[in-house]
């Protein structure tokens, strides 16, 4: 038998990863921030694949341009998983400079703070009665020459659009909080730490919502008393799950943890 010092040391590094994840927990140390979780799921409605089951060209042909899908097991972000678990990420990246944006559907105001204030004062769960133009949120605006060796180890989704390439975007964000109904293009987003519920809708059936006001809050005011009709897709992902969504489809996120996640837009 052929001996590959490359494989060991690629096998070894994934078991001492696995082991300090271990170590840490499943939370990564971020539920350490607040032991307030939402505990309701929802229904799941959208199709769930895993890598063995789906080939590409069913994705193009099934839900490329039509329909949002769930993929499992298509990527093994253990490395990337364990270096954004919370003590990882204030050492490397806590002196740093990041920029925060309203929670509303057109994300208005800006605000830059050190990374290790926003972990350790304004990561917390979101108030039912705070507006989405109150609530700052760390995703999308990543300063991706600070953040690109961590980013290098992101594993994505293979499953591409023709004549599209991706782009990242990075969030950590508390129990409660979420962005309301918006759209753009298509792309995936995955849960790294903690639980995140979706809802989404076709283009051409625009939720009723108010820019300014919280996910939580059309969860707990409208969404009760939706009709069969006007019911969204939905379903709640956990780490290891990525979630695709078409183009300009509408959609929102509701965090029911401390969550850690990244995005992949194709444009």
């Amino acid at each position: 038998m052929e001996y590959k010092p490359g494989l060991h040391l690629h096998v070894f590094l994934l078991l001492l990863w696995s082991s300090a994840f271990a170590l840490l927990g499943n939370d990564g140390g971020w539920s350490s921030n607040s032991e307030y979780s939402l505990t309701d799921e929802g229904p799941c409605n959208i199709d769930i694949w895993d890598t063995v089951s789906l080939s590409y060209r069913e994705f193009i042909q099934q839900y490329a341009y039509s329909k949002p899908v769930i993929l499992k097991g298509f990527s093994d972000n253990t490395k990337f998983q364990f270096l954004c678990s919370k003590s990882s990420l204030l050492q490397e990246y806590g002196d740093r400079k990041v920029r925060l944006s309203t929670a509303n559907t057109y994300s208005y105001r800006k605000v830059d703070v050190r990374f290790e204030e926003f972990v350790d004062l304004l990561l917390k769960p979101q108030s039912l009665d705070t507006l989405g133009s109150d609530t700052l949120y760390f995703f999308g605006d990543n300063n991706f020459t600070e953040w690109h060796s961590l980013f290098d180890n992101y594993k994505a989704p293979p499953y591409v659009l023709p004549h599209t390439k991706g782009a990242y975007s990075f969030g950590i964000a508390g129990p409660g909080t979420g962005v309301p109904f918006h759209w753009h293009g298509p792309g995936y987003s995955e849960v790294i730490y903690g639980r995140k519920r979706w809802f989404l809708y076709p283009p051409d059936k625009a939720p009723h919502f108010h820019p300014n006001y919280t996910t939580l809050s059309w969860v707990t005011d409208k969404y009760p008393y939706l009709t069969e009709e006007e019911a969204p897709f939905e379903c709640t992902i956990r780490p290891g799950e990525v979630l695709y969504f078409p183009d300009r489809w509408w959609h929102a996120t509701l965090n029911l943890d401390t969550s850690v996640f990244i995005s992949t837009f194709l444009g």
